[in-house]
């Protein structure tokens, strides 16, 4: 039998010029309807007089980071809350952010003997896409709750309008996390010759296994070890392993908030989107002929796209391209999102074809969208066991096809929520302390148990 031909790929349109606001010319997927024009152009006025959030130094560095990760040499951890909320912004909640993911990338470090780059979701993830423009109860109908960029969560007329103030609430609120995140990481927080003082009062809590906890404790005094051992030898500044990098990133849902922030900088060719260091594209918004894919096609920052398991060979490779036109490593991430049951059969085709086509971009497995159910009760949860044999599979996969698995994307926080089942839950403790604003995330123990497993899975191959 003759072997599968690919279909041919849609001829290649000639891209338009391409401006920060160019994208208003294109459909906009899960688009906001805002009330009155003149208040949205007015507040994106003041956005555009604002500084920047981060600087084109900052994202340049990441995509130094991020050719590496291509090339095998460091691992993605990005993780953080489904969706932020203004309220949020507390110096404890962003805190308990940056602890869980220094414990995670300790982990890894140690079991996949590699560097690991930090991307949180935060300070912007204050948007999300919705399944339906509206909400309905009982009677009533509103418009859906699009986070705290965009509107308010009470189910109220008045909340739920979107108000384009919350635009620069989001913008104030983002560089306060930023700003206690660089100070946090700048002043010891996260010394490396002391990793065993990032455990805190987490290690004392009582829902953590005396397990997970003496394997946390081992892991973190061989490091320190190994640390000692290479300032002797000289082959480490100090200044070098007293700080921790934190990058930051959202999904670029509203374009309007975006776009005001994008410029040209001093010295550096191109526009650079100075609200986050990378921002990706959704599922729900990555339309070819869309807003999302042509406003981020015209930015220097690296850029995610996610990837579920109806997407074709044919589609991924046009996408790639039209985000990634000069096949640049460190640019594009391609997050995919298949669900466990998918990955075996939705994954390889897409590997494959991009590795014939000799496209640049780094693998991410986000283990967390496509594994969600919702129980009879109406609660949504997801399994910590789906989402551990997604990342499996999704490993093997590439393994067996010439590919490697470069980084992870996890829903998460450092709280004693109880949203996802396994890990130490079950159906029944959910209802305990269910505070998502949007998708449920795994907890703190949840999560450093998956860090564990994520090791011994990359540490397979070191």
């Amino acid at each position: 039998m003759a072997p599968p031909i690919d279909p041919p790929e849609p001829a290649a349109s000639t891209p338009s010029i391409w401006t920060p606001d160019s994208w208003r010319q294109f459909p906009v997927a899960q688009k906001v309807a805002y009330p009155d024009p003149a208040r949205l152009e007015d507040a994106l006025g003041r956005l555009r007089a604002l500084p920047p959030l981060v600087t084109s130094w900052e994202i340049e560095r990441l995509r130094g980071y991020l050719s590496e990760a291509e090339a095998g040499k460091r691992f993605l951890l990005q993780g953080g809350d489904c969706a932020e909320t203004l309220s949020d912004c507390r110096s404890d909640v962003v805190a308990a952010k940056l602890k869980i993911l220094l414990q995670m990338s300790v982990v890894l470090i140690h079991g996949c003997k590699k560097p690991v780059i930090r991307l949180g979701r935060f300070a912007g993830q204050y948007a999300k896409p919705r399944s339906s423009p509206v909400e309905k109860r009982g009677d009533i109908e509103l418009p859906s709750y699009y986070g705290d960029l965009v509107n308010r969560s009470p189910f109220t007329p008045e909340a739920r309008n979107p108000d384009p103030e919350l635009l620069l609430q989001g913008y104030l609120h983002a560089t306060a996390t930023l700003n206690f995140v660089r100070s946090l990481a700048g002043g010891g927080f996260a010394d490396l010759h002391h990793p065993e003082f990032w455990d805190l009062e987490h290690l004392e809590r009582s829902e953590l296994p005396e397990g997970l906890r003496e394997q946390y404790r081992r892991m973190t005094r061989e490091i320190a070890a190994a640390i000692d051992f290479m300032e002797a030898l000289g082959d480490a500044p100090v200044d070098d392993l007293s700080r921790v990098e934190f990058f930051a990133s959202h999904e670029g849902l509203s374009l309007y908030y975006e776009s005001a922030q994008t410029r040209k900088v001093p010295r550096r060719q191109g526009y650079y989107d100075l609200t986050t260091h990378l921002p990706w594209i959704g599922e729900r918004t990555r339309n070819l002929d869309g807003a999302h894919i042509e406003f981020f096609r015209g930015i220097r920052n690296p850029v995610g796209v996610k990837v579920g398991p109806k997407a074709t060979p044919t589609e991924l490779l046009a996408l790639i391209r039209a985000l990634n036109p000069d096949n640049e490593t460190g640019k594009l991430l391609i997050i995919t999102r298949m669900g466990a049951d998918n990955v075996l059969a939705a994954l390889p085709p897409l590997v494959q074809a991009v590795r014939r086509a000799d496209l640049r971009g780094l693998w991410v497995s986000d283990p967390m969208h496509g594994n969600g159910r919702v129980l009879e009760s109406g609660i949504k949860t997801r399994s910590f066991d789906d989402i551990t044999a997604e990342i499996e599979r999704s490993h093997e996969v590439h393994a067996q096809n010439g590919s490697h698995l470069g980084g992870v994307h996890f829903e998460l926080t450092g709280d004693d929520v109880t949203e996802c089942i396994g890990g130490g839950l079950s159906e029944t403790d959910l209802d305990r302390n269910y505070q998502s604003a949007c998708d449920p995330r795994l907890n703190y123990r949840q999560s450093l148990e998956m860090a564990f497993r994520l090791s011994n899975i990359l540490g397979r191959n070191v």
